[in-house]
């Protein structure tokens, strides 16, 4: 069994937040993602990135790393991405309705309006030239 290291990482300074009558004397730290930590084996707790007794965030189930990312991507290059694959997802739709084949054989044409009288009345009737235009 391999012993566990006792690396204690360089002493946080924890900055005075606005005082939370709620957390009394808890210490007020930095709401960072650990998804920004490196993973590796510096870490007691390799799984959530965090040494033994080092203090948890209050909101801390909102900072591990198994709560949604964080993507470092700036509003208007998110914008461009999106438009872009719509954009590339339309044309794709275009030019695939106009490289579509024709039907290989005509419509079906049925006698005596669409044989409404035989189906059980208009609601019923087979579709007809006239409908689909």
């Amino acid at each position: 069994m391999k012993p566990v290291k006792q690396d204690v990482g360089a002493p946080v300074e924890f900055s005075q937040m606005p005082y939370d009558p709620q957390l009394g004397d808890y210490p007020q730290l930095p709401a960072v993602s650990r998804q920004w930590r490196q993973p590796g084996d510096q870490w007691w707790d390799k799984q959530d990135r965090r040494n033994f007794g080092e203090p948890v965030h209050e909101q801390d189930e909102v900072l591990t790393v198994w709560a949604p990312d964080v993507y470092p991507v700036s509003g208007p290059s998110a914008i461009f991405q999106f438009s872009m694959a719509c954009l590339v997802f339309t044309a794709f739709g275009v030019i695939l309705s106009f490289v579509r084949p024709d039907r290989p054989a005509v419509p079906r044409e049925y006698p005596y309006n669409g044989l409404a009288e035989h189906l059980g009345g208009e609601i019923n009737k087979a579709n007809t030239a006239e409908d689909e235009e």
